[in-house]
């Protein structure tokens, strides 16, 4: 007998362009947020059962800055609730020019890469 088991990395989009207009605290000008979630699971039989090292993100339509959402208004969007993202629930992400993160799976990188390692599409 014999158990297929691993770790891996995981990405969810949770809310594209949220409908309020906000004003970017990296560029000042007019943006929506792309709010979205990153986890570590684990995986028996390619069937997830256990996730942790959640964080949430949002990402501006602008310039594309990369912020850390609080943790607890990302929580409320996951369960669908209506929320109000201020400047005070994002905090921008310092080592965004050394970071990249594949939109194919979500995968985080460092910047030498130009090619997921996890599933080969160009970052």
């Amino acid at each position: 007998m014999f158990f297929i088991m691993g770790i891996s990395q995981g990405n969810k989009e949770l809310i594209q362009n949220a409908g309020r207009m906000n004003i970017c605290k990296n560029c000042g000008s007019y943006t929506t947020y792309n709010v979205f979630m990153t986890y570590m699971y684990l995986s028996i039989f390619f069937i997830p059962i256990f996730k942790w090292n959640i964080k949430y993100y949002a990402q501006s339509s602008c310039c594309k800055s990369i912020f850390i959402l609080d943790k607890e208004k990302g929580k409320m969007i996951k369960n669908g609730e209506d929320v109000i993202i201020i400047d005070a629930d994002l905090t921008i992400v310092n080592e965004y020019e050394t970071v990249k993160i594949c939109k194919t799976c979500g995968y985080q990188t460092t910047q030498e890469f130009d090619y997921c390692p996890k599933c080969g599409n160009k970052l």
